[in-house]
């Protein structure tokens, strides 16, 4: 593992392309040897940097929930990213484009928590009993670095998330079966992509519960607390430019 000055550094670089609205170089190709730990504690400190700057932390996002992408950049885990209260949007709103680098939409299901998830056991019953509701959303996702990228440099960049809305009705989640919640995505009226949440992990909420059990041995952290969570993709990402509108 790396040191905590090399993170900070690699922390504050993540933030100025943020600001500046340029990606940097990777920080793999910079650094010698870093790995997954080194990403997660780069991520903890550009979170600090969030914070510091007045948002709050309401939540995470799951990514890499895919078998075939985990076996490709070599985890056999999902990772995760922080979801912070000013890069929700609205619902029908405007999204200033200006504000991204790169940015794509990813549809996704948004799990909204009623209870504390505890600890390294985490079951999708679990995750089930624990949830007050599920939305579906869009993620807005934006690359702070070069791609294509090993796991390591996503994770240091948010696991590339930069953003979420919540839109739709919101169902409890024993009203349906949640492997079958199938969505669209269209841009300017043409359906672009179509998923089903089956396809990710078998069922939406293993991505939750998935969430629970690796922040729990990575940081340990006993109970998941923040209100939402957002789990894996259900269709590749869709890019987006000034022009086109998205719709789910």
């Amino acid at each position: 593992m790396l040191d905590a000055e090399t993170h900070l550094g690699v922390a504050r670089a993540i933030a100025r392309a943020q600001a500046e609205r340029a990606a940097i170089d990777l920080p793999s190709t910079q650094h010698r040897g870093f790995d997954l730990e080194d990403a997660y504690a780069v991520q903890h400190l550009w979170g600090e940097m969030q914070l510091a700057g007045g948002t709050r932390q309401v939540g995470y996002k799951v990514g890499l929930t895919s078998r075939a992408m985990q076996v490709a950049l070599g985890v056999y885990e999902p990772q995760y990213g922080l979801l912070f209260s000013n890069g929700l949007r609205q619902s029908g709103g405007r999204i200033a484009m200006g504000a991204f680098i790169r940015p794509k939409l990813e549809v996704e299901l948004a799990f909204i928590m009623g209870a504390d998830l505890a600890g390294a056991e985490v079951q999708i019953a679990d995750v089930l009993r624990a949830t007050e509701f599920v939305q579906p959303a869009l993620e807005i996702v934006d690359y702070r670095t070069a791609t294509p990228r090993p796991a390591a440099d996503m994770v240091a960049d948010n696991t590339a998330g930069a953003g979420a809305i919540l839109g739709g009705r919101p169902i409890r989640p024993f009203d349906v079966d949640l492997r079958w919640v199938a969505a669209t995505l269209a841009k300017n009226g043409i359906i672009e992509e179509s998923g089903v949440s089956a396809a990710v992990m078998g069922h939406p909420a293993a991505g939750v519960a998935a969430l629970a059990r690796v922040t729990a041995a990575r940081s340990g952290v006993e109970t998941l607390s923040l209100r939402a969570r957002l789990r894996g993709r259900l269709r590749s990402r869709l890019e987006i430019s000034s022009t086109p509108t998205s719709a789910l």
